[in-house]
């Protein structure tokens, strides 16, 4: 059973008389424990797929099921707690608080999250214990990176949702925060989504999804991905 369905889903935004639909009758699956990637150029509806996934947006018309709840019906509070304890957001800036310490942003999700895990194995997994004092303008971009990844780990979320991760950092910071999802993926049982229009994320991929004008335009399961190590970023 997939871990996500979506079921002709449509999201439609309106002004005055001016109507986009941004995506457009999309069907897909997304199975537990895989690296998917969603490829597509800008515009094409994949921030938008990555939302309505998080319950930061619903769908105009079809359903989204996910872990057997539909949640195209939630209530807004409903909502606030499925993101609370299913999903994690990684964002290509790093959403961090600037007056606390990087523990004290991991430990943040503590209190939305029901079974957060420990802060500090989180941070021993990302290679961060010795920063665990520092605050965020102390630290690289890419280790800033790590710690945001820290974090939506420590929520403990089924689905980890990336969007353009890697797109602030230079190649080589990117590749080492792409290996990183990539254990995590594997060693925790975690389905990482990442959006991107990076046609090389796509080849270390479990699945590529390729989205154009709001519709799914194929969707394509890797037997065989590349590592990290083998793509020439």
């Amino acid at each position: 059973m997939p871990i996500v369905e979506f079921q002709d889903v449509s999201r439609v935004y309106t002004s005055g008389d001016h109507e986009l639909r941004a995506l457009d009758h999309v069907n897909m699956q997304l199975h537990e424990g895989r690296f998917i990637v969603i490829l597509g150029p800008s515009g094409a509806g994949k921030s938008t797929l990555l939302n309505l996934l998080g319950g930061l947006d619903s769908p105009t018309e079809g359903k989204i099921v996910v872990d057997g709840k539909d949640i195209s019906t939630l209530s807004n509070n409903e909502l606030a707690d499925y993101r609370a304890q299913t999903v994690g957001f990684i964002f290509q800036f790093y959403n961090l608080v600037p007056t606390l310490t990087v523990l004290e942003n991991v430990k943040l999700v503590e209190e939305i999250a029901p079974n957060a895990l420990s802060a500090s194995q989180m941070l021993e997994e990302v290679g961060l214990s010795d920063h665990r004092k520092n605050f965020p303008s102390e630290l690289s971009g890419g280790e800033q990176q790590r710690v945001s990844i820290a974090r939506a780990l420590a929520k403990n979320p089924k689905i980890l949702l990336c969007d353009e991760p890697t797109g602030a950092l230079d190649s080589e910071t990117g590749v080492l925060v792409l290996k990183l999802l990539l254990r995590m993926a594997k060693q925790y049982g975690k389905t990482i989504v990442i959006v991107t229009h990076n046609q090389n994320i796509a080849k270390i991929a479990d699945i590529v999804i390729r989205v154009k004008n709001g519709r799914i335009r194929s969707c394509e399961e890797q037997a065989s991905p590349m590592s990290a190590d083998e793509v020439d970023w």
